[in-house]
């Protein structure tokens, strides 16, 4: 498992977390069943505070996409709960206002962020990822 930290994201260090663990599953990076790296563990690797590693597994937690077993690990979940359409909405919502902040900010036009959008869609729906 490959996450990296954008110390100049608007967003707050979890969320990175969060968003990347949850894209690794979408994509099928991480699989029911897989162990997640130990909080110590993933803390040392990207430095970040181990109470914020737990928050994001936490989090993930509570959404049904991993299990923390006390003394085993952290381990992605075989189904994640069923969300109703217009909560599925609400998450992905977020996350694009964030992607077109992180737009503006960095001053990419419509039609580029468009073209990226369709490019990881595609990407994910092929099982990879297209990071450029």
């Amino acid at each position: 498992m490959f996450i990296r930290i954008e110390p100049s994201s608007a967003a707050p260090v979890y969320r990175q977390i969060i968003d990347q663990i949850k894209y690794q599953i979408a994509s099928g990076v991480l699989r029911p069943g897989d162990r997640l790296p130990s909080v110590r563990e993933l803390a040392r690797r990207l430095p970040v505070n181990q109470n914020t590693v737990l928050k994001s597994y936490d989090l993930l937690a509570r959404e049904g996409l991993v299990s923390r077993r006390q003394g085993d690990g952290t381990f992605v979940e075989d189904a994640p709960p069923a969300l109703k359409k217009s909560q599925r909405i609400k998450q992905v919502s977020a996350i694009l206002a964030q992607a077109a902040a992180q737009a503006v900010h960095f001053e990419i036009s419509d039609a580029e962020l468009h073209e990226l959008l369709d490019r990881q869609i595609k990407a994910v729906s092929r099982g990879g990822r297209s990071d450029e």
